[in-house]
């Protein structure tokens, strides 16, 4: 690894015009609005390609520096914030939670007894996919690192403790609050101090900042009526919760210094001091088995998928591959290493491209790992649209309401009356999301959250089921409304209305955890 105050060297080696041709293709196929892409060969810098604008329409080019979300491959640094606590001594990956957040509980006590820091990290916790990330997400909203933390107990696992991986984000969080505790200041300190100062990454941004001092920062996109459209950052990025789980922003500049920290000078991650070769073992070391997908058997011949502290790992081609990527409000990264061929690469786009990440992550490991098959991006973005075709129709057995409710998604939307909803109107209170209004308003009935303000929007009536539009997300957002009134009298208010949500879009990102919540009528509408 280059020293931590040392530039990032120019191409030490022939760029490859495979690697520059899938680019171009990416771009054109997806029609991307931005991307950054940065190989590491041997522990020095083989290419970069850069594309489009940092704002679709605004003339600002990607550049090398340009600033984007990593998302979750942030953490993979809070794991190697962790690692180096470990290394000094501060804590052990086997201590209890407890032991340095005594606040800290569990919906079942004796998880909250039993979890250790190790588990924070390895998506083994027994609650559902994404439970309790509408306390991060959509963002900025009024949560704080206590909240999420308070909300955990509130939290009912979907399956027992340790017994299956589920991917979350929340625990990540109190991952950054165990570091903060045993290192005596605020996690996005001490991430700057342990990760970004030691390898010179002094183009990640973490925590509180302005964009005016920033330089190049790729805005986020989303696709409105066929065409992209950007999501601009307002004056000043604040220190949001979710930090230590995907509040990283670095540009490839960085990224590329963070992937030559792991592949080390000869690539295999040896090297360098700033983190010992235990450490290092005990991060890239299978802790959690993950499903094993047809896709990886198909396209990459891997035997095994696991999680790491903050990384998946699995077999390609016979080699090792380390990676993972990022999914973030209209941003997709990844970073991929494969150790045994001294190899790794990053990817950085500024736009809601899930497939295109998958295609080209692809495209350039088959590059390293089986050069002489020379599939393209279209060869594979065809594969992703066969599989796509090829998904089967519900089965006749599955409960009609499944269907109807999907076949209610597209249906025609009125807006819903007061008086329609009179007996379930007021304001309703869930223990770990906190409050929100069900009311009138001038063009009918709005839903409003108190904590999170985008989670707000008019309520409407689609053949029959409510739901609820939310202002400024996306359509996949939207939820439906499921009132009920108990039959019997219970919990803090008797009797009073019960209010559950589910997705409309039940192929939604898991983020948008309402089948988690479960709200009581607590009080009449205020006064507007």
């Amino acid at each position: 690894m280059a020293p931590a105050n040392a530039q990032i060297p120019p191409e030490t080696t022939k760029p490859s015009a495979r690697i520059t041709s899938a680019v171009d293709d990416v771009v054109a196929r997806y029609d991307l609005p931005g991307i950054a892409v940065g190989v590491v060969v041997d522990g020095k810098i083989q290419q970069w390609e850069v594309r489009g604008e940092t704002s679709t329409g605004s003339g600002e080019r990607v550049r090398r520096d340009t600033l984007f979300k990593v998302a979750s491959n942030t953490k993979a640094m809070t794991a190697a914030l962790l690692a180096r606590q470990v290394d000094a001594g501060l804590l052990s990956w086997d201590d209890p939670v407890v032991k340095h957040l005594p606040g800290f509980r569990m919906h079942e006590d004796w998880v909250t007894r039993e979890m250790q820091v190790r588990d924070l990290l390895i998506h083994n916790s027994g609650l559902g996919p994404g439970a309790g990330d509408l306390m991060l997400w959509p963002e900025p909203n009024h949560f704080t690192r206590a909240d999420v933390i308070a909300g955990l107990k509130h939290l009912k696992p979907r399956w027992s403790f340790r017994s299956r991986y589920a991917y979350d984000n929340t625990l990540y969080i109190v991952a950054g609050e165990v570091a903060a505790a045993v290192g005596g200041a605020p996690y996005d300190v001490l991430l700057r101090r342990e990760v970004f100062e030691p390898l010179g990454m002094d183009g990640c941004r973490i925590g509180e900042w302005r964009v005016a001092d920033a330089g190049s920062v790729a805005s986020a996109h989303v696709t409105r009526e066929g065409k992209w459209a950007a999501r601009l950052d307002g004056e000043v990025v604040t220190d949001m919760p979710m930090a230590a789980a995907g509040g990283v922003r670095c540009n490839l500049d960085s990224m590329l210094r963070w992937t030559q920290a792991w592949l080390g000078k000869d690539g295999n991650g040896s090297g360098t001091d700033w983190l010992s070769t235990q450490q290092r073992t005990a991060v890239w070391t299978p802790h959690m088995p993950m499903p094993l997908l047809p896709r990886m058997r198909d396209w990459n011949g891997s035997h095994f998928y696991a999680y790491g502290y903050g990384w998946r790992l699995s077999d390609v081609d016979g080699t090792s591959k380390v990676a993972h990527t990022g999914t973030l409000s209209g941003m997709y990264s990844a970073v991929t290493l494969l150790p045994e061929l001294g190899t790794g690469f990053v990817i950085l786009i500024n736009a809601e491209a899930g497939e295109a990440r998958t295609v080209l992550e692809q495209v350039l490991s088959k590059h390293f790992t089986a050069p002489g098959e020379k599939r393209t991006v279209a060869y594979y973005a065809d594969e992703l649209a066969r599989e796509r075709s090829a998904r089967p129709s519900p089965p006749a057995e599955d409960p009609p309401g499944a269907i109807a409710a999907d076949a209610r998604a597209s249906a025609s939307r009125s807006a819903v009356a007061p008086g329609e909803l009179a007996s379930w109107l007021g304001e309703y209170r869930d223990p770990w999301f906190g409050d929100v209004s069900i009311c009138a308003s001038e063009s009918g009935v709005r839903f409003q959250s108190v904590k999170s303000p985008r989670l707000s929007g008019p309520v409407l009536d689609a053949d029959g089921r409510l739901l609820v539009d939310f202002d400024t997300l996306e359509s996949d957002a939207d939820a439906w409304l499921d009132f009920a009134q108990p039959s019997a009298a219970g919990g803090p208010y008797p009797a009073s209305p019960q209010l559950t949500m589910a997705k409309v879009d039940p192929d939604a990102d898991f983020s948008y955890d309402y089948e988690d919540l479960h709200f009581q009528r607590i009080g009449d509408c205020a006064d507007r």
